[in-house]
């Protein structure tokens, strides 16, 4: 059996006084979380399957990803780093595999350009090119771009739409329909965040994490929700997730990559020393 993996992730904006880790609720009232450099060494030595690091207004503020903050990370880490935010040609995604990512997270700018999955995935490999899927519930589900209805935790139907630019805008594309796509384009793999439950700690949207996972062939990463060791675990066993990311709750030191891989373990979840 395929081990699950643990990967925090590291929000990052860069501001005057360089790149500083963040975390808010669905993207916005960010709260400081460190330096990513040092909490990236710290995950690194705690046993971290992964880290991913996502320079959240890169996109929205039409600027260029932190290839500094990347280049002094993987000096000092030694596990796969993805790197995105802000990625719109070969040339960024080249630039930030030489400066040390692994792997490359892209989102809007796929959205807009289906192509350059196809194009990154033929130059690079499908195994270096993630699709971040951010969506949002939209209960219309007679609106007719709804193609696939999923029932909420209430029980409510709703169909999940995709949103770019930081969740900030609607694109009218059914996320589930969305996931297939990106891995017929050669996607390697899907990091899906629900809107409705980012940053709340509530846990993870399990109903849409669940359709993805079952609409696909390709890892999928859960994101968006984790609040307890619990939820990681319903992640797994619930949504059949690959990997679960997770942020507020390593990041302000409730609990360790250590304390999350025993809790885990000891629940039957196959997971690395």
């Amino acid at each position: 059996m395929l081990t699950k993996r643990v990967i925090p992730c590291l929000d990052v904006t860069i501001g005057p006084d360089g790149g500083r880790v963040v975390k808010g609720v669905e993207f916005v009232n960010l709260r400081r979380a460190g330096d990513p450099v040092e909490l990236a060494r710290a995950y690194n030595e705690q046993g971290a399957d992964e880290l991913v690091f996502l320079d959240i207004t890169a996109s929205h503020e039409g600027r260029a990803t932190m290839i500094d903050v990347i280049e002094r990370t993987a000096d000092e880490v030694f596990i796969p780093m993805t790197v995105g935010g802000g990625i719109r040609t070969i040339g960024d995604i080249r630039a930030l595999l030489r400066a040390g990512a692994d792997k490359i997270t892209v989102n809007t700018s796929a959205v807009q350009d289906p192509g350059l999955i196809r194009r990154s995935a033929d130059i690079f490999g499908s195994q270096c090119i993630v699709t971040a899927i951010d969506c949002r519930s939209n209960t219309a589900v007679d609106d007719p771009r709804a193609k696939n209805v999923v029932r909420k935790k209430d029980g409510t139907p709703a169909w999940y739409e995709v949103v770019i630019y930081g969740g900030r805008k609607p694109t009218g594309i059914d996320a589930i329909e969305w996931a297939r796509r990106v891995e017929a384009l050669g996607s390697g793999e899907i990091m899906l965040t629900s809107m409705d439950t980012d940053g709340t700690k509530d846990g993870y949207d399990l109903h849409v994490t669940k359709a993805v996972c079952e609409a696909v062939r390709i890892p999928v990463i859960a994101s968006g929700g984790a609040g307890s060791l619990a939820h990681l675990y319903d992640a797994f066993a619930l949504a059949d997730a690959d990997a679960a990311l997770a942020a507020s709750i390593f990041h302000f030191g409730e609990y360790t990559i250590g304390q999350a891989k025993a809790f885990l373990r000891a629940k039957g979840i196959p997971v690395r020393p």
